[in-house]
């Protein structure tokens, strides 16, 4: 017999922002086993289930770590429910409906050596409490010697097309020419079917037989260049796209810019007429500034964070939300869209706020909405291959001599107006501007976060940092 904390320990992986993050090497069918005994283990107290759902996103590795897990559940005597190739959002929403766990085998945007396990309880996705559970679980299980073809059940990616089209009217996108850029997603096909339903013209864009590892906060410049391209090409009106596993949106307006996830989101939540926000400390200041929310929380980065605020917003106010940086919109409330009731899906959707601000747009342009916001712009990128502990160690040093640390990455002749260390180091400058560090949650790298009043600034103020950061490493 197996223990699954003694398999989790020796594994090398750890929880991230969100979910459990390694290299493929890593996720062994034991380990992905013991993940799972674990998982089952924390929630049978709380909940009454006979099931587990399962999905997989596009990567060569995720299937195989979805059988392992399958094995494991019946081992557990769970009957396991696969769904196959979808969104995560989709995975969680079918598993809620039915009051069911359920594992989602991705690695979202991470390389693709590097693979990951997200887990849901029968009512949303786990919290960090529940991740410290299942990693010092003592469960025991036999070790797994052989795997099983899994039979996909499709009604979970069918279950997510139509939460939307009930929702929205039919004739929503009438008159609209959508692109969608496929790539490796997997919700690659059910968008093609969801925008059409809505009566869009849809222009389906690069679909790749290989994994693309698109990180929806740094969006290359090769994505850049294409969008400009196809808008200009086809005539669209917007593109739509998201991440490997299909919970982190993005949308370019007409002329092919791909809009910031957190702007992107401020303009959703206006739409759906929302009281209060929960966001991470790295989203864009111009959501405070718009003045369209009674109240806005800054959490950690990452969506256990976000959700963990909902409770607190759910004793004051009616409807409320959370989103991150990077456009995953968590609704934690029911809201009244077109007086239909859209019911709660509290973890990272990247399908209702592009529907959202297409909604808002109505005949109008994507790019007029941003026009209404505040002039305010933030830009973001990475150094790779950046070990977590080194990141740490130079931000500890940074933090304990700031202003040092600012003239070593040259900025000179400005003072700190705010120093914020919530999550990673936060510098407000006296011009306005601000520089946010922080390791990344799922895989070695030191992320680098600017926002100014000026995109070109925001920019610069990203390249100057990880310039100077990389000669420092």
């Amino acid at each position: 017999m197996l223990i699954t904390t003694d398999v989790l320990t020796n594994s090398g992986i750890a929880f991230g922002t969100s979910g459990a993050r390694g290299l493929v090497t890593q996720f062994t069918t034991q380990v992905c086993a013991a993940f799972t005994h674990a998982f089952v283990a924390q929630m049978r107290p709380a909940f009454q289930f006979d099931s587990i759902a399962i999905g997989i996103d596009n990567r060569p590795s995720s299937l195989q770590m979805a059988q392992a897990c399958a094995v494991a559940a019946q081992q557990a005597g769970l009957t396991p429910l696969f769904y196959g190739v979808l969104p995560t959002p989709a995975l969680a929403f079918i598993a809620m409906q039915q009051a069911i766990p359920a594992i989602m085998v991705t690695g979202s945007h991470i390389p693709f050596d590097r693979n990951g396990l997200k887990f849901y309880r029968p009512d949303g996705e786990i919290s960090k409490q529940d991740e410290f559970a299942i990693i010092h679980s003592e469960t025991e299980f036999s070790p797994i010697t052989a795997l099983q073809a899994l039979a996909v059940n499709t009604t979970g990616a069918e279950a997510y097309i139509k939460r939307y089209t009930e929702v929205f009217p039919a004739n929503l996108l009438v008159g609209k020419r959508i692109g969608i850029y496929q790539h490796s997603s997997a919700g690659r096909d059910l968008y093609n079917q969801l925008f059409s339903a809505l009566g869009a013209e849809v222009i389906t864009l690069e679909r790749t037989d290989h994994f693309v590892p698109i990180d929806t906060e740094a969006v290359s410049a090769e994505d850049k260049a294409k969008a400009k391209l196809w808008a200009a090409e086809h005539q669209l009106d917007a593109i739509f796209s998201t991440d490997g596993d299909g919970d982190r949106p993005l949308l370019a307006d007409e002329e092919g810019n791909w809009l910031r996830g957190d702007l992107l989101c401020l303009l959703a939540a206006r739409y759906l007429q929302l009281e209060a926000l929960a966001v991470p400390v790295s989203c864009n200041t111009a959501i405070e500034r718009s003045g369209y929310f009674k109240t806005v929380v800054r959490t950690r980065i990452g969506s256990p964070y976000v959700i963990a605020t909902f409770d607190n917003l759910a004793a004051d106010f009616t409807t409320y939300a959370g989103f991150e940086a990077n456009g995953g919109f968590l609704l934690g409330s029911d809201v009244q869209v077109d007086q239909v009731r859209l019911t709660a899906l509290p973890t990272r959707d990247a399908v209702l706020p592009a529907l959202a601000v297409l909604a808002l747009a109505g005949q109008g342009t994507v790019s007029a909405l941003l026009d209404t916001l505040p002039k305010r712009y933030t830009a973001s990128d990475r150094i790779t291959n950046f070990a977590t502990e080194k990141s740490k160690e130079l931000l500890a040093q940074a933090a304990a001599a700031p202003e040092l640390f600012l003239t070593q990455l040259g900025f000179n002749g400005l003072d700190i107006s705010d120093l914020n260390q919530i999550d990673g180091l936060r510098i407000s400058l006296s011009n306005n501007d601000i520089i946010h560090l922080r390791p990344s949650g799922n895989a070695p790298e030191l992320r680098c976060y600017a926002e100014s009043d000026t995109e070109v600034t925001a920019i610069a103020l990203v390249q100057q940092c990880l310039s100077k950061l990389a000669a420092m490493a």
